[in-house]
């Protein structure tokens, strides 16, 4: 099953795969409108050649780092992110979340992963807000207000 979103004056089609709910299709879109204008590169659910596949990705212009951006959205385990910021080439990567309670999140986060890994800004995680499919329910989004989630730093 597809959706056809408008986001950030872009007409992105999105594919619901196997497994996947309706809120982690969501997330990619709304995660997409958000960064897509710091990261005009952004892709969704690109194949970059790693172990693990991203739901959002921006390449990076050279540098030290091979990703500008990655996004990781609904689900992921201690295990991937410590993976990601350790060997992936990740200079900021955010996980997207809906309705949750962070503080566990983000205290297991950095009970786990060591500093060096995670300096300020490199780790975010945005947690939307549980009625965010209603706020959304057009599937046009030209920006995400800030009353729609909170970003925590890690």
């Amino acid at each position: 099953m597809h959706y056809d979103f408008e986001l950030a004056g872009r007409r992105v089609r999105l594919w619901q795969r196997p497994g996947e709910g309706y809120a982690h299709v969501l997330m990619k879109a709304l995660g997409f409108a958000m960064f897509v204008g710091q990261f005009p590169a952004l892709e969704i659910e690109k194949r970059v050649g790693l172990r693990y596949k991203p739901d959002l990705v921006a390449a990076s212009e050279g540098g030290a780092w091979r990703f500008a951006f990655w996004g990781e959205c609904g689900l992921v385990t201690v295990r991937k992110v410590a993976w990601l910021l350790k060997h992936g080439g990740v200079e900021r990567l955010v996980l997207f979340k809906l309705g949750i309670n962070v503080a566990p999140l983000a205290a297991e986060l950095r009970e786990t992963i060591g500093e060096r890994y995670r300096p300020p800004g490199r780790l975010r995680v945005v947690n939307f807000s549980a009625d965010v499919a209603e706020r959304a329910a057009d599937r046009r989004v030209a920006r995400v207000p800030a009353g729609w989630f909170t970003m925590t730093d890690v």
